[in-house]
């Protein structure tokens, strides 16, 4: 009776371990897209990588209703950070704007985003540029933090989720 015990526990032990390490849907084995889009039909998840991008992780990724847009940086179209906060701030929005625009959204269903500043004495002017891409009694729900680095030594990076039914 004890064996058979520990090896029932040994199995409900091992079970959660074998689920954590299982590949995710929308794995290799789930077949490919088109134009940038792998599509995971059964977990209804689709991911918007451009064909053009050198980064490893998607640029939007819906999941149902909602779309997840990956941080963006203070970048311009050649991946370079650019000016002062102000400027960063305008690219990196620009950046989430055009993400947004490529499948088929808009700044206007955004609801909620996550800001890292190398610096938190530039909060001002970052907010000074953020409040101008969305009305004013629509500002989205906002989390900030401060952080030591960002990729390419910019000094913002803003991600959002936009609201997006299909």
């Amino acid at each position: 009776m004890r064996i058979i015990g520990l090896a029932l526990l040994g199995c409900l032990l091992a079970g959660p371990a074998l689920a954590l390490t299982a590949a995710p849907p929308g794995g290799p084995d789930e077949g490919g897209g088109v134009g940038g889009t792998i599509l995971a039909p059964s977990a209804g998840v689709q991911f918007y990588r451009p064909d053009t991008t050198k980064v490893p992780y998607s640029q939007v990724v819906r999941v149902g209703d909602i779309l997840y847009v990956s941080g963006q940086l203070g970048v311009n179209q050649d991946g370079k950070v650019v000016g002062d906060m102000g400027v960063q701030a305008k690219a990196a929005m620009d950046n989430i704007n055009a993400a947004l625009a490529r499948v088929g959204s808009g700044m206007g269903a955004v609801f909620k985003c996550t800001v890292m500043l190398t610096d938190m004495a530039q909060w001002a002017a970052f907010n000074q540029v953020y409040v101008s891409y969305f009305k004013p009694d629509r500002l989205p729900a906002r989390s900030a933090m401060g952080v030591g680095a960002l990729p390419l030594g910019a000094g913002v990076e803003v991600e959002c989720w936009a609201y997006a039914p299909k």
